[in-house]
């Protein structure tokens, strides 16, 4: 009776005519942006079209155009990072994080994928103009940031998202600030890792 009568209060009336179990325990995570898949289960599929530096392949945007999919990366540890904007105070921050300590990340077989709504061209400007040595990925309807619960329009927003070899989401961040994430993403693949020895 008291969950009643603080909802009552609170003007949330309408919400008694829910289940207890709904009020309880939700089975969905939600965040600005959509539902956010859940964890322990499979990761969303995915398969974009992007760019990606490529040793010896040159420097051009053809020589750079790349299709990657979620199954691709399949047998190593993945972090899929969504970002608004290329060239923006904060999603540049954020990548130069991620570029900072790719080693560490390659070291622990792990990859690093951004996307966006972003064009292929605006993604090569990018990784040109920063130095990155992994992965963009175009999504200009938000179609794959939805299914990830990250897309207001024409944004995706910044979520990052942990996959573990066998394609099971196992870790995610939503609202990310950009300063130090890449470090915070980093300690939890350890962590992870260390309990799956």
């Amino acid at each position: 009776m008291q969950r009643r009568r603080f909802l009552k209060t609170l003007g949330f009336a309408p919400l008694l005519l829910l289940p207890s179990s709904l009020l309880g325990q939700p089975r969905q995570a939600f965040a600005l942006g959509g539902v956010l898949p859940e964890l322990d289960q499979p990761a969303p599929a995915f398969s974009l079209e992007g760019v990606a530096v490529e040793p010896g392949k040159g420097t051009s945007l053809a020589a750079r155009q790349t299709h990657l999919s979620l199954a691709e990366l399949a047998g190593r540890w993945v972090v899929v990072y969504f970002y608004p904007k290329d060239f923006t105070g904060g999603c540049t921050l954020e990548a130069r994080g991620f570029q900072k300590d790719l080693a560490q990340y390659e070291r622990l077989q792990a990859a690093v994928v951004g996307i966006s709504a972003d064009g292929p061209e605006d993604h090569a400007s990018f990784c040109d103009s920063e130095g990155l040595a992994f992965p963009l990925l175009s999504d200009p309807g938000g179609e794959v940031s939805r299914r990830y619960g990250s897309w207001i329009s024409p944004y995706s927003q910044r979520h990052t998202f942990l996959i573990d070899p066998q394609g099971i989401l196992r870790a995610r961040w939503v609202a990310v600030r950009p300063s130090g994430h890449s470090q915070e993403v980093l300690d939890e693949l350890q962590r992870l890792q260390r309990m799956t020895a």
